[in-house]
């Protein structure tokens, strides 16, 4: 697991750990969601991927374009 760095100091996530074509992002919250190539897909994925490593801007990818279209919710 990845600390996410929060470049921004406004982000709600806190770690991240990723996968052949997967992310899972674990959030202040308490929660953990994964996402895949089956959701939200293997471009959104690499992307999300992207941000994470930046540690900027994966927080308003997910509000912004991906939502609710998760994998799974772990927690």
């Amino acid at each position: 697991m990845t600390v996410y760095q929060n470049r921004g100091h406004d982000s709600g996530i806190t770690q991240f750990e990723t996968g052949t074509n997967s992310i899972t992002v674990y959030f202040s919250d308490g929660s953990a969601y994964l996402y895949n190539a089956s959701a939200p897909g293997v471009q959104m994925v690499a992307e999300m991927t992207q941000l994470a490593h930046s540690g900027e801007g994966l927080n308003s990818y997910i509000n912004r374009y991906v939502r609710a279209n998760y994998a799974a919710k772990i927690r």
